[in-house]
């Protein structure tokens, strides 16, 4: 099943890379700052309705339920995820070339996944330490020069780019270490299970946050499917860029918590 996973999104990878060079310009480089082109727009408008579905009848009423949590425990929870999502920033902060970030989220993810219990308590930020800034080899891709290439939505994990269907890949073939010791390696301390759930959870725990930013947006917005891909192509390019700016409609998480950010 993992090699049937992966081998669809290589695929799509390859098929759409076609189309990448054409918006090469839109590199974030400064000198041309246009949206990637929706090349399979049809395709894309059936793949959202479909996750739409799933939406309403699945991930809307779990994310419901979530909500009814004691803060406390929702709090601890995204600390978690945010503390497991360090082991795929880091690698991302070193290949940016900002080592003093990676250093300082290195130690913040030893002092949270100790003092911190596994990162329930974000120990690090209450002793001072930096905000943390999620990377993904998406974003990395981005700082590089790379275009977004075309506009794509994945079954289930929703929006995204040509570059982030390859960032997606070098994931799931070795670049997230959470991945490599819960899933691709046989290891004592964790299993698969350890690894789908965290993904599931921040799935939901994103989806909770953002229950009336996303259905405010879907009762006022005239094209919904056009709204959303708009929301993810600013996203992407605020965090490529490091900026603290809070893109309207939505809660400043990650796009990618149920994929990939």
């Amino acid at each position: 099943m993992k090699k049937i996973i992966l081998t669809f999104l290589i695929t799509i990878s390859l098929l759409f890379s076609a189309h990448a060079g054409s918006e090469s310009e839109n590199s974030l480089s400064g000198k041309k700052n246009t949206n990637p082109k929706d090349c399979f727009e049809k395709v894309n408008r059936a793949t959202f309705a479909f996750n739409n579905g799933l939406d309403k009848v699945i991930f809307k009423p779990v994310a419901k339920l979530y909500r009814q949590l004691p803060s406390p425990a929702r709090t601890g929870l995204g600390n978690m995820l945010n503390n497991l999502s360090n082991l795929t920033t880091i690698p991302n902060n070193i290949l940016q070339g900002s080592l003093d970030t990676a250093g300082t989220n290195l130690a913040r993810f030893g002092l949270n996944s100790t003092v911190g219990i596994l990162g329930i308590f974000d120990v690090a930020s209450s002793v001072g330490f930096p905000e943390y800034i999620k990377e993904d080899y998406g974003q990395t891709f981005g700082t590089m020069g790379f275009g977004e290439g075309c506009y794509v939505v994945l079954p289930v994990l929703g929006p995204s780019t040509v570059r982030d269907v390859a960032g997606t890949v070098i994931s799931f073939v070795g670049g997230d270490p959470w991945y490599n010791v819960t899933v691709k390696n046989d290891t004592q301390y964790f299993t698969e299970s350890d690894y789908y759930v965290s993904r599931i959870t921040g799935g939901v725990d994103f989806r909770a946050k953002n229950l009336e930013t996303l259905e405010n947006l879907e009762n006022n917005a005239i094209d919904f499917y056009a709204s959303v891909r708009s929301l993810y192509i600013q996203d992407r390019k605020q965090k490529i860029i490091n900026s603290k700016k809070i893109i309207d409609t939505q809660n400043d998480s990650d796009w990618e918590e149920i994929d990939t950010e």
